[in-house]
This record gives C-alpha cells, structure tokens and sequence, in this order.
C-alpha cells in the first residue's frame, strides 16, 4: 500500500511538473505578443494532452493521498490511464515529425508526450486495481475523448483556431475531421481493452 502511494504520488508530481513548465513557456510566449495568463490558458487548455496529464495528476494525487475517494477509483484511474497512454502514442505516430522543439520547449515536450505516459502505464501494471473492472469499462473511458472533440470543436469555432492538424475544419473539413476522430476513438477503444485485459490477466 504504501509502494502504490508513493508510486501514485510521484506520478502526481511529474504530470504537474510537466503542465507547469508548458504553461510557464506559453505564458513567456504570449507576453512577448502582449497577452497574459488568460490568454496562455486558452493556449494550453486546448490540448488533449495538457488536459489528460491534468488527469493524471488529479487521479495519481487522489491515489496517493485518498486511496478511497472517487478521483481514485479503478475507472477514473483507467481512463486517465488510457488517455495518457493515447497521448504517447499519437503523438510519436502523427506529430513528432511536423515541428522540432529545442531547450525547455524539448523537456516539456518529453514529459508530457513520453516520460508521463510511461509512467502512468508503468503504474497501471505494477499496481493494477484491486476490482474487477466492467467489460464496457472502455465505453465509459471512450465518452472523454469523445467530450474533448466536442470542446475542440466549439473552441475552433470560437476563437478560430484548432490544436491538432488532424481536426483542423476549415483545411480539412468536417467529413474529414470526424473521420480523423472516428479513428483515434477506435485506438482510444483498443487501448482502454487491452488495459483492462493486462489488468484483469494481473
């Protein structure tokens, strides 16, 4: 118990060390612009990986600090888990070649896309739930990313600007976009399965 709880609690630490140093680089970024802190919220809460390191750091701290509370349940734990691990994978797959980040930019970019989500996985295997989680357990974990679509949308909408290449509308268009969505929900799903088969194999 106690192993799970530092575990948990460092993997806390090292997602808010990551959301912390990004949005300390776009706050730097839109004030040489004349923005300020609302506007590099803008920026950063755009994303699905600010958002899903976020959702790590909130279950990974309810863990190490209120194992019994609802932030720390099997299930909030699975998808955060699964989005996190998403993160990693589409970003090494799509994104890592269209742009070429150097200094702290670099060291945000490796916490979050790959040193964050390796270790929540990590901690997924090693301390897995100690319930049986649900055979539509990815259904439930798939109804985030599919939230997040919505969310990315409107904002595009609103404020002209689109966080990912993939659901840009107005250089793609919505037939594209949804199909660009539909599939990343599918690796969404394979993912949370495999999971949730790693776990229930434990």
């Amino acid at each position: 118990m106690r192993a799970m709880r530092f575990s948990a609690g460092l993997l806390s630490v090292s997602a808010w060390a990551a959301v912390s140093l990004q949005l300390g680089l776009s706050l730097q970024l839109v004030r040489t612009q004349g923005g300020g802190i609302a506007d590099a919220l803008v920026i950063v809460l755009g994303y699905f990986t600010i958002l899903s390191n976020l959702f790590v750091a909130l279950t990974a701290g309810a863990l190490a600090l209120a194992p019994g509370s609802r932030l720390a349940s099997p299930l909030l734990r699975g998808c955060a888990t699964t989005a996190i691990v998403v993160v990693g994978l589409g970003y090494h797959l799509l994104l890592r070649q269209i742009w070429d980040p150097q200094g702290w930019q670099w060291i945000a970019d490796n916490l979050l896309h790959y040193a964050v989500p390796v270790a929540a996985l990590a901690h997924w295997l090693w301390f897995p739930p100690q319930t049986r989680l649900p055979k539509h357990a990815p259904l439930l974990w798939a109804l985030y990313p599919a939230a997040y679509l919505a969310y990315a949308l409107i904002r595009g909408e609103w404020i002209a600007a689109y966080p990912y290449p993939f659901i840009d509308v107005p250089a793609l268009g919505y037939p594209r976009v949804f199909a660009n969505a539909a599939g990343l929900l599918l690796v969404f799903l394979a993912s949370g399965a495999l999971l949730r088969l790693a776990v229930r194999r434990r």
